[in-house]
């Protein structure tokens, strides 16, 4: 079918002639999403200025609170909020959950991630049909024209979620790496008198310089407890935030001793040598995995050149004696 398509392109519009259909093609398609992406509805402050511009340039009146309590509509991607944001609730939570996971905590993350897909995907798109058109040649096939202009779309497509998988995962570690010296911090200003609140400021001050992520993490619980916040509401959030199990496991501590009247400093003292062991098994298992690793190093870039050094003086006094003693 594709040599039937391509016969008749090229009979019809040139040796070119797929390469203009897909150029036409991607003309039509952006031609359709335009329109879908300029729909866009009032933005509530244009409507909220048109109502005082009405009542001649009076404040809005107390029926006016509800247009007042509106967002700004400063984002410039709100006009496109409709199309750039899933209309499925799980999906636009989990996608929130993963951006807040990666640090990215605006409140247009998950407009500017679809935009950037969009974006770049396009981009890509325009790289790769540039390229079969005025650099591939006359002589590709249609597979590898259609190859050579959808890959790079789809690269375009899926890097954005490559980029923030990835720093989720830096976020991850960091998180698991600093969070035993933060509960030991944690201990030590429990134990000297501070409340737990005055100890997570403290903490997030002081690991600010090396665990900047964990740092951001304790800053929020401090000001959304300052902020009236009941406080095993904020520990939650900030286990989900973290997507950490080590973190999940110190809010169910934290919950527990608060529910049982225990000590914190007692189940923070138990808890805090839980996590530096814990931290010790898991450089001990990097350390047993090292050699697996390097197994493969070895194999490639050792035993290669041992075996010419090895194996090479017989090849060659074998070649010389079948060639008669001359090379």
């Amino acid at each position: 079918m594709l040599d039937q398509i391509n016969t008749i392109l090229v009979d019809s519009l040139g040796p070119l002639g797929p390469v203009i259909a897909v150029g036409i093609l991607g003309v039509i398609l952006v031609a359709i999403t335009l329109p879908i992406m300029l729909n866009k509805k009032q933005d509530p402050m244009d409507r909220l200025k048109a109502r005082v511009k009405k009542n001649g340039g009076q404040q809005a009146g107390p029926n006016d609170t509800a247009a007042l309590r509106r967002k700004a509509g400063t984002d410039k991607l709100d006009k496109y909020a409709k199309f750039l944001e899933p209309e499925d609730e799980k999906q636009l939570a989990g996608m929130k959950l993963k951006l807040l996971q990666a640090g990215y905590k605006h409140k247009s993350a998950v407009r500017t991630f679809h935009f950037m897909q969009f974006a770049l995907g396009l981009l890509f798109l325009v790289g790769g049909l540039i390229y079969a058109l005025f650099l591939a040649g006359d002589d590709i096939t249609t597979q590898n024209l259609i190859i050579a202009i959808i890959a790079p779309g789809a690269i375009g497509y899926y890097l954005p979620k490559y980029w923030i998988e990835r720093r989720r995962q830096e976020r991850v570690t960091q998180i698991e790496e600093g969070f035993p010296d933060a509960l030991d911090l944690m201990l030590v200003c429990v134990e000297a008198g501070q409340g737990l609140d005055q100890a997570i400021i403290r903490v997030a001050t002081e690991i600010r310089a090396g665990y900047p992520a964990l740092a951001d993490e304790f800053e929020i619980v401090a000001h959304e407890m300052k902020a009236g916040k009941d406080r095993i509401v904020v520990l939650k959030d900030m286990a989900e935030r973290a997507g950490v199990p080590d973190v999940a496991s110190f809010v169910t501590v934290m919950i527990q001793s608060a529910s049982f009247g225990t000590s914190i400093a007692e189940a923070l003292r138990v808890y805090a040598s839980e996590m530096r062991d814990k931290r010790v098994m898991r450089a001990e298992e990097k350390a047993n995995v090292l050699p697996t690793k390097l197994t493969l190093g070895t194999m490639m870039f050792t035993v290669p050149p041992l075996m010419i050094i090895l194996i090479g003086p017989s090849v060659y006094g074998i070649y010389v004696n079948l060639n008669g003693g001359a090379l």
